[in-house]
């Protein structure tokens, strides 16, 4: 197991991490999200060795890592830039950490082999690294952190350098790898699809600080936190209480909120465009996403976004709040 133990980094003055606590069980995945300065890749460094704790602990199973450096811990790291070498071949690539440790060429080459076929490029050993698309030199960066025996697996935002069809096929065959595998595994990345295709928890940073830590179907429940529901993709609107009445322009609809002004999240699906309904809006865009059209519109003097019949026109007309889509935020 992995333990986080009120780990506090600074960078001179400047906090980058504030007592973080967190624990990554065995044979799981833990997504880390958060926006750019959150502190998630200086997380990642820490556990790595890469980076030294202002104070706390980083514990494997019960032995506190401090004097272990880096390349004592046998943690795998993979990262958005996929530092392939040119001049070896993708077999050559993958069992470089091996030939670093002295293991045979027999054994690397049959140990590069194993690897290549459980990534899904079986047969191509010998092949140049830049014969590859951008997808399968990603694939070859995999099977090589693989290959190597980490005992965790750390990924830094390995897939922002794809595109979304080669992103979802490569989320989608780690997961199975993971699994099938029974590797321990910390994933960085700013983006929620990533983090739920492939994580059994999640946590959330926000300047520095452990916000929201719980599985993928808790925190799309229930974000409690305004960073983490624009995380998620959720519009945030401001909607006013009254005696357990929330009011959103013209619209009405049971909310148990105390009496005042309150920053709420709205699930997808929460505003729906109708004709009828009693919210006036106006839909200034619209576009094609998942399935469904979404319309970005201006209600009550905010911007926000609403599910649409496809083909709906620019321009006024009515909506329908659902309020069992609205996600109440603690902060």
């Amino acid at each position: 197991m992995l333990s986080v133990r009120d780990l506090t980094v600074h960078y001179g003055a400047d906090p980058a991490l504030e007592s973080v606590s967190i624990e990554v069980t065995p044979n799981s995945t833990l997504a880390v999200m958060g926006e750019s300065g959150s502190g998630k890749s200086t997380l990642l460094r820490a556990i790595a060795g890469l980076v030294s704790p202002t104070s706390g602990a980083i514990v494997w199973h019960g032995t506190d890592l401090a004097a272990t450096p880096a390349y004592q811990r046998n943690f795998g790291l993979m990262f958005q830039d996929y530092a392939l070498f040119p001049h070896l071949t993708v077999g050559e690539n993958v069992a470089f950490g091996l030939r670093m440790a002295g293991v045979v060429a027999e054994e690397r080459a049959e140990v590069a082999t194993r690897y290549l076929d459980l990534v899904g490029l079986t047969g191509y050993s010998n092949r140049a690294v830049d014969e590859l698309s951008g997808g399968e030199q990603q694939r070859v960066a995999l099977a090589r952190t693989l290959a190597a025996g980490p005992q965790l697996v750390l990924l830094d935002e390995p897939l922002g350098a794809l595109d979304r069809s080669r992103r979802d096929q490569l989320l989608a065959d780690m997961q199975r790898i993971f699994s099938a595998s029974g590797i321990t595994a910390v994933y960085v990345t700013h983006d929620h699809h990533e983090a739920f295709a492939v994580a059994d928890h999640i946590a959330v940073l926000h300047e520095g600080k452990l916000i929201r830590h719980g599985v993928p179907e808790v925190i799309w429940a229930d974000p409690q936190h305004t960073a983490v529901a624009t995380l998620l993709g959720f519009p945030i609107a401001t909607v006013e209480v009254q005696d357990g009445i929330g009011r959103l322009g013209a619209a009405a609809f049971p909310l148990a909120l105390p009496n005042g002004t309150h920053p709420v999240a709205m699930g997808p699906g929460a505003i729906t465009i109708d004709a009828a309904g009693d919210l006036p809006v106006t839909v200034v865009a619209r576009r094609f996403e998942g399935g469904v059209t979404v319309a970005v519109i201006q209600a009550a003097g905010q911007e926000l976004t609403a599910h649409a019949p496809h083909g709906v026109r620019l321009g006024r007309t009515g909506a329908s709040v659902d309020p069992q889509l609205i996600r109440r935020l603690a902060a």
